[in-house]
């Protein structure tokens, strides 16, 4: 059990902090949503708080990143946002499409967004902190 713990620990732990990261996405989408803030307006600013919990936290919990120096630092932080906002572009035409043109559930749509973003993500991450 251990051995198949050890062997995918990365992904464990990506999933539980990638599962509090949508969390915060979503309690920060449907706060502004429920204070009339437009759809993609709220959709972008809870992706900015989320993404900011989640370079924290990935780097510290899932890929152990070390600090090394503030150069490195700067790299990590820009790659992750730079990565970040290609998930970010996948949301929100998400999130558009669903609700706007398919005329969808606001929180179905924005359930189905968040796992497709989840698998993004991680992809990208894994090639940030290695």
């Amino acid at each position: 059990m251990r051995a198949l713990f050890r062997k995918y620990e990365t992904l464990i732990r990506y999933l539980f902090i990638g599962g509090l990261t949508t969390l915060v996405n979503i309690v920060v989408f449907f706060v502004l949503n429920a204070m009339s803030v437009p759809l993609l307006w709220a959709n972008t600013v809870a992706w900015l708080v989320s993404v900011i919990f989640a370079f924290f936290t990935n780097k510290s919990v899932v890929f152990q990143s070390q600090y090394t120096n503030r150069r490195r630092f700067l790299i990590e932080l820009g790659s992750f946002f730079a990565l970040r906002a290609a998930s970010l572009v996948l949301d929100n035409g998400i999130m558009y499409l669903g609700i706007t043109v398919m005329g969808l559930s606001v929180l179905l749509v924005k359930l189905v967004s968040q796992v497709i973003v989840i698998v993004a993500n991680y992809l990208f991450s894994k090639l940030i902190f290695r």
